[in-house]
């Protein structure tokens, strides 16, 4: 036993000093995007197609279609939303938004038929054939822009890559929002939107280090050339797919293309998730990702700094050494967290809800083995079975 006891101590000693190693792979992804962000923008202004499939009528989402319409873009832009029926909530809301704005075209799509798991994905193949541009850009619609998000997001496009590719997807950040005014406040909604700004997005902007580039999509902004999307084998490729985003971005760098991360940093609407609903979403999430980056999702292990520096003072029997670590550790994390949540993201929640960090980063952890144990989500009041990355119905 106490060899056992030794040989734990050892273990959880090597993963905490790799989880700090972790805090400071953050930090210098933070410093390199902030320098990346610094360059000019270029005076490109192509026509643009902006296509949201929607489901439903979240609070907030009238808003968020809204600041689509405010863009101050010189180049021709038009707003194409897709939804299964007429009877779809949204619906609407998207025909009050027509009336709002004369001078937008935007236009509502019909997508009644049902071409694979990813209902998302199956609209936005039925709505493809009505977009009029070459650049294309897919957000969730509940994603809210400013005033120059077109500009910032197509800009990038006028580059080439040193090594000669050409830009064929720009994707962007994201901040959690919380809507006081709506009462969404709850535990779940502070936990999910922490979680996005220190954890999540600390994760993308280390893949981007690490990786010397970004690799995939996030489904915040899939800016596309229409020949990049060909080549990727366009949206019916993805139709069974749950990661559709990563998966797209994935297949447009496998067919030679360059993938930029914009310095637009949009919001998405933080339901008022119950606990259960937060772990629920989390853990959708963590299969989701274990199921596209296997190996990257095994390695997420050293990530979880505060919770194995506090296993190791347990397993340490509370030794000087092990308290000097956590502490070490704690203080590490905070600075990585505020560093990209306030610094990078400009989240203006993150310091408010700094305290609940420990909590989130324990039920994080905990998740994080959960999601060895099956393969089975809910997704939009659905059950699937995720195979190698693609959705089954569960019987």
């Amino acid at each position: 036993m106490q060899t056992f006891a030794h040989f734990l101590a050892i273990a959880t000693t090597i993963l905490t000093v790799a989880g700090m190693a972790w805090c400071f792979v953050v930090l210098i992804a933070a410093f390199s995007f902030r320098l990346s962000t610094r360059k000019p923008l270029s005076a490109f202004t192509p026509g643009v197609s902006i296509l949201k499939p929607v489901k439903g009528l979240d609070p907030g989402m009238l808003e968020a279609f809204r600041s689509h319409c405010r863009q101050s873009y010189s180049g021709d832009y038009e707003i194409v939303f897709g939804a299964g029926s007429e009877d779809d909530p949204a619906v609407p809301a998207i025909r009050q938004l027509i009336a709002e704005f004369p001078e937008r075209l935007i236009q509502l799509i019909l997508c009644p038929e049902r071409l694979g798991t990813n209902g998302k994905v199956s609209n936005l193949i039925q709505m493809l054939p009505h977009a009029r541009h070459d650049f294309l850009i897919v957000n969730d619609s509940d994603i809210r822009v400013s005033p120059r998000y077109l500009e910032r997001i197509l800009s990038p496009f006028a580059a080439t890559a040193t090594n000669g590719k050409q830009v064929g997807m720009v994707t962007a950040l994201y901040r959690g929002r919380i809507d006081a005014k709506e009462g969404r406040f709850t535990l779940g909604a502070m936990l999910e939107a922490l979680g996005i700004a220190t954890d999540f997005v600390p994760g993308v902007l280390a893949a981007r280090l690490v990786e010397r580039g970004i690799h995939f999509g996030l489904g915040s902004t899939l800016a596309v050339r229409r020949e990049a999307l060909q080549a990727a084998g366009s949206f019916e490729a993805l139709v069974d797919q749950l990661a559709d985003d990563y998966e797209l971005g994935a297949r447009i760098h496998r067919a030679g293309y360059k993938i930029h991360l914009a310095a637009e940093v949009v919001e998405t609407s933080v339901p008022a998730y119950s606990l259960s609903g937060f772990v629920s979403h989390q853990l959708r999430w963590a299969r989701t990702v274990r199921d596209s980056r296997r190996w990257g999702y095994v390695g997420m292990l050293f990530t979880h700094t505060l919770p194995l520096a506090g296993l190791n003072v347990l397993a340490s029997g509370f030794s000087f050494l092990s308290l000097w670590l956590f502490g070490l550790a704690f203080f590490l994390r905070l600075g990585s967290a505020m560093q990209v949540g306030a610094g990078i993201l400009s989240d203006r929640t993150v310091l408010a809800t700094l305290w609940l960090l420990p909590l989130r980063d324990c039920v994080a952890f905990l998740i994080w083995i959960w999601s060895f144990a099956g393969n089975t989500i809910h997704w939009r009041g659905e059950r699937f079975i995720l195979k190698d990355g693609r959705l089954h119905k569960a019987s």
